[in-house]
């Protein structure tokens, strides 16, 4: 492990404490409160990220970021479940729809440009297969969206089997997804995404990767608790909280994962590292989080509000012209990161 690595983690340490001394010590203001824990959720994110490298660097390219890709899930998991927990319904919707459009449209946007403005005739170039595969998996679900959206604002009959229609197509969104992963497992993978040998035994990854997943339990418990009290506090709509604030503290490791190694030239894996995330969250923690919430106090279903439903298919869509042919520009990227601003604004104002 480096030195800056070693640090990381005494900082992201301390800010967990201090996230916990804010909890539950008396007389902290909870803008404070929500900034620490913020703070430390994403950087227990990244602790997450780096302890699943380590233990998956071991058994090659596919289950390496198969693994990331997943776990790296974990806190954005935690925060919509015990915001659903706190009967913050409109929270936990925008935040799981945040980490979709973040990452499709702001941070996917970002990448295009530091990763085209790099090359000599401003094209960044990559394999279209796993942006095509990924664009698939955002596509399907996207239509389950809109599908159950119509049905949940046309007050048919369908319209009082929301719930049950929700878990049906959890479960075969999830079998969809598991065909990908088969399929991911089993191709074959470029050579320049092959990550550094691992800089810790086995033994201490996997008491890392347990120590951060259950820190992130924690922590996103903290982050919840003072995410009402500080919306409040500011004057922030709660579908802005969820869909900006929340989504991009949850994401911040493939945000900076992604920007950076576009900036090295590395487009093939900035791309699929942005795209993966993308298609794990639309395709497995929605429909997870869907299932998991039939035990929870708010039950979260795919009916979202029209906007949302429209901004969804709309990013599958583009997300699929842009990137299907396996070279972006710099207007490409900006526009990407336009439509998140734009889309910002309307949350902020919901």
């Amino acid at each position: 492990m480096t030195r800056i690595e070693r640090a990381g983690l005494a900082v992201v340490a301390l800010l967990t404490v201090l996230a916990g001394v804010a909890r539950y010590v008396g007389g902290v203001p909870h803008v404070v409160a929500f900034i620490v824990a913020g703070l430390a959720l994403g950087g227990g994110a990244w602790i997450v990220s780096f302890s699943t490298e380590q233990v998956g660097g071991r058994f090659g390219v596919g289950v390496t970021g198969m693994m990331q890709s997943t776990l790296g899930n974990l806190p954005e998991f935690f925060v919509v479940l015990f915001a659903l927990m706190d009967h913050q319904l409109i929270v936990a919707q925008t935040a799981i729809l945040g980490s979709i459009l973040v990452n499709a449209l702001f941070v996917l946007g970002l990448v295009i440009i530091v990763g085209a403005r790099r090359e000599g005739d401003g094209v960044m170039r990559f394999s279209p297969r796993l942006p095509n595969d990924t664009a698939t998996l955002l596509l399907v679900a996207s239509l389950i969206i809109l599908l159950v959206g119509i049905v949940a604002n046309t007050h048919g009959p369908a319209a009082h089997h929301v719930k049950a229609i929700s878990t049906v197509s959890a479960v075969a969104l999830l079998v969809v997804y598991g065909f990908w992963v088969r399929q991911y497992l089993t191709s074959e993978h470029p050579e320049d995404s092959a990550g550094e040998a691992p800089r810790l035994s086995t033994r201490s990854s996997l008491l890392l990767l347990i120590a951060s997943g259950a820190a992130a339990g924690f922590v996103s418990d903290w982050f919840v608790h003072a995410l009402e009290p500080t919306i409040h506090s500011i004057g922030i709509s709660k579908a802005f909280a969820g869909l900006v604030i929340v989504a991009t503290a949850g994401n911040a490791v493939e945000h900076a994962v992604g920007v950076v190694l576009a900036a090295k030239g590395r487009s093939e894996l900035a791309i699929s590292v942005v795209k993966n995330s993308v298609g794990q969250v639309a395709a497995f923690l929605f429909p997870v989080l869907v299932l998991v919430s039939l035990l929870t106090a708010t039950t979260l279903t795919f009916s979202l509000a029209p906007v949302y439903i429209g901004a969804l298919f709309a990013t599958a869509v583009i997300v699929w012209q842009i990137t299907g042919d396996g070279e972006a520009t710099q207007f490409e990227g900006m526009a990407l990161c336009a439509a998140f601003v734009v889309l910002a604004v309307i949350a902020a104002y919901q």
